[in-house]
């Protein structure tokens, strides 16, 4: 998949790291005009929260849990209007 995360030199993402690249592909995802692509990218989104909340755990950063909680409930606004785009497709082919 597409943004799979690859290892560093430098060991795994910091909370920090994970969650703006969580918030780079939200972007992305919420621009696209091609529902598959968006789809995609809210998977990756999806991954790298999970990372970061993961991650974050063991450091207790409000700003980066808060950060983390307000992603979530973007990607589920995303993924709502992504669900309303395939089933008004769907209702297009029948």
């Amino acid at each position: 998949m597409f943004g799979k995360k690859t290892p560093s030199s430098q060991g795994p993402l910091s909370p920090q790291q994970a969650l703006e690249l969580a918030k780079i592909y939200l972007e992305k995802a919420s621009k696209t005009t091609d529902p598959d692509i968006a789809l995609i990218l809210c998977c990756d989104t999806e991954f790298s929260l999970s990372e970061a909340k993961e991650a974050a755990k063991h450091v207790k950063n409000q700003t980066v849990i808060k950060g983390i909680a307000s992603a979530y409930i973007e990607l589920e606004k995303l993924r709502e209007g992504l669900r309303h785009t395939y089933e008004t497709q769907a209702e297009d082919l029948r």
